[in-house]
């Protein structure tokens, strides 16, 4: 793998291959084991026509639907159509939004973030989804299916992100006179469609110095992944429009916010 070519690429143009040259590797697990601790009951707190509606003209007449979720549906529906690229970044970051992951967090749409590789430093990680702080510290990186617009998949090009946002943080920390972080680990989800996977990705400066000079790092990064599933039988096409998909991924949404939150604690100020 030392052998493998790389180049000065943007995150959108990452592909398997890019992993494989990083000696990045990704470990998919059950909720259980990604989820370390049990959160307890985690849709108590939101309403009962968030979850259950369904995308029909009887639900959308629906006056007892407050404005917020008539308007987070109404997203949902234009997100079932893979053509459009922007209504699908809309969903996810209306979901986020929905779910509280920007309490006096910024949610920024199309945010780039600088990426220092091979050498090259005019490359950027272009993100659909990303939550900041006041300081522009990128805490969670959110990349969504491109393949019909004959972009790569996500989950490249989310690493690739993770990558650019330990560096940022970095060079945010040595502006504030603060010392670099020789690791944090990025929290990432991928949507394809409405189907959210989640990611923990762990970056060291030894990863990132071998990014920034084109070099094959000689330590192993395991990047850890959950797939949302319904069930064995489930439509790989179906997604957060079906309600019983649906409290399942909110399920895993806030249980992953409480434990970003834990993560990106370690690097923000």
């Amino acid at each position: 793998m030392a052998n493998l070519i790389r180049s000065a690429r943007s995150s959108s143009d990452w592909t398997l291959y890019d992993l494989l040259a990083y000696n990045i590797t990704v470990v998919p697990l059950a909720p259980e084991q990604f989820f370390p601790q049990n959160p307890g009951p985690l849709l108590e707190a939101l309403d009962p026509s968030l979850l259950n509606s369904s995308l029909d003209d009887n639900n959308f007449s629906d006056p007892n639907i407050s404005d917020a979720i008539f308007e987070y549906l109404g997203y949902l529906g234009l997100a079932t159509d893979p053509t459009q690229e922007c209504s699908m970044d809309t969903f996810a970051r209306e979901t986020l939004h929905i779910l509280g992951f920007n309490k006096r967090l910024l949610l920024t749409m199309h945010h780039s973030i600088p990426l220092f590789i091979c050498g090259n430093v005019h490359q950027v990680a272009q993100t659909d989804v990303c939550l900041l702080d006041l300081q522009s510290t990128v805490l969670l990186v959110l990349q969504g299916d491109k393949s019909a617009f004959n972009e790569c998949e996500p989950e490249p090009g989310v690493i690739a992100g993770a990558i650019a946002a330990y560096q940022n943080n970095n060079q945010r920390r040595l502006l504030r006179a603060l010392p670099p972080l020789d690791a944090m680990t990025i929290p990432c989800i991928t949507m394809v469609g409405t189907r959210p996977t989640f990611y923990l990705v762990p970056v060291t400066k030894a990863l990132s110095t071998a990014v920034e000079t084109g070099q094959y790092p000689e330590t192993q990064t395991t990047v850890m992944q959950c797939v949302t599933s319904l069930r064995d039988n489930h439509s790989l096409s179906e997604g957060m429009e079906t309600p019983e998909y649906r409290r399942i991924a909110f399920e895993r949404f806030l249980a992953f916010k409480a434990l970003a939150k834990e993560h990106w604690q370690t690097f923000i100020v």
